[in-house]
């Protein structure tokens, strides 16, 4: 059986890490150590990134929510016990969509919580 070398694969797999580097500065688009180091970086980053992003959504939604709230007298916390226990499931995504484009709805929102507690 002939023998088989690795050129070729080694050759695609350092041009893909090298695709994946394009637009990094000096060197790290060049060099293939370099690059790979930098691609593996980014890659920690990115999935990093992606439970962070949940975590900076949520925490927005719910300071548009509570800044609703303050122009109808509540504060935040009492706002969502009182939407629990009137039995309203709306997540944080749609209210806070709510406090911003639909303010009236927002405040029956508002008086259906405080009515509820």
């Amino acid at each position: 059986m002939a023998r088989v070398k690795g050129a070729m694969m080694t050759r695609k797999h350092r041009n893909k890490v090298l695709g994946l580097a394009k637009g990094y500065w000096g060197n790290k688009s060049r060099h293939f150590k370099m690059a790979n180091e930098q691609v593996m970086k980014s890659g920690r980053y990115a999935y990093v990134g992606r439970k962070q992003k949940k975590r900076d959504f949520r925490s927005l939604w719910i300071t548009r929510i509570s800044a609703g709230c303050k122009l109808n007298g509540m504060n935040y916390s009492t706002f969502m016990h009182g939407l629990k226990l009137a039995g309203v499931d709306m997540n944080r995504k749609m209210l806070s969509e709510t406090a911003i484009h639909d303010p009236e709805a927002f405040t029956a929102l508002c008086e259906l919580a405080k009515a509820a507690r």
